[in-house]
C-alpha cells in the first residue's frame, strides 16, 4: 500500500481541522491544556516557548500564565526568533508573516537555550513523535539546534497518526500532548 505524500496529508489535517466547530474545537483545546497543565514538564518549566493558535491549531490562551517566562516566535527569513512576551499585554503581538500572530521585533529576544520546554504546534504528529508542519521547516531546523530540551507536539487526537512519511531532515519530539492525553513516543525518554 502506498503511503500518501506530505503534500496530501497536509491538506486533509488541515481540512479536517478546519471543519471542527467553534464549540468543539475550544473544548478540544482546554483538554490539551489540562493536560500539559498536569505534567511535571510544564510543572517544572521556568521558560516556556508555546506558540499563537492560526489556521484552529489547538489554542493554548488558557495556558499562559503569570507564573512562567513565555516566549513566542517570529519568522525571520528562514529562522525562528523567539522573543519573550507578557501574556497579559496583547499589544505586543502582530500579524506576521504567513499572517500568524507573532511578537513584535521591539520585544526582548530569547535565546534557544532559555527555553525548559517547547510547544510545538503540528497538523498531526505520528507514534514515533515525528510530526507534520505546513512544510517551511522552521521547527526541524530549531529542534536540530536544541535536541536536548523538552518538546511536545500539541495535535488534536483525530490527527496523532500511526506513522507519517519522513525526510532525512525531520526532527521527533519528545511527547505529544491531545485532548485525550500526554504522551511518550514508543516509551522513549
Amino acid at each position: 500500500m502506498v503511503q500518501p505524500s506530505k503534500q496530501h496529508l497536509r491538506r486533509q489535517f488541515l481540512q479536517q481541522r478546519q471543519s471542527l466547530s467553534p464549540p468543539d474545537w475550544h473544548q478540544k483545546s482546554q483538554h490539551i491544556v489540562e493536560h500539559l497543565r498536569q505534567t511535571k514538564w510544564f510543572q517544572q518549566a521556568h521558560t516556556i516557548f508555546a506558540y499563537q493558535s492560526f489556521r484552529q491549531e489547538p489554542s493554548l490562551q488558557s495556558l499562559f500564565d503569570q507564573d512562567h517566562r513565555w516566549g513566542l516566535p517570529r519568522c525571520v527569513g528562514s529562522d525562528l526568533v523567539w522573543h519573550h512576551w507578557q501574556p497579559l499585554e496583547p499589544e505586543q503581538l502582530q500579524q506576521g508573516k504567513y499572517g500568524i500572530t507573532e511578537p513584535k521585533a521591539t520585544l526582548p529576544i530569547l535565546s534557544l537555550t532559555a527555553a525548559d520546554l517547547i510547544l510545538v504546534p503540528a497538523l498531526a504528529c505520528d507514534a514515533q513523535g515525528f510530526r507534520l508542519g505546513y512544510g517551511g521547516g522552521y521547527y526541524d531546523r530549531l529542534l536540530s539546534q536544541r535536541s536536548c530540551v523538552k518538546t511536545i507536539g500539541i495535535v488534536f487526537r483525530e490527527m496523532d497518526f500511526q506513522a507519517l512519511p519522513l525526510e532525512h531532515w525531520d526532527q521527533p519530539l519528545k511527547a505529544v500532548c491531545t485532548e485525550a492525553g500526554f504522551r511518550q513516543p514508543d516509551g522513549k525518554i
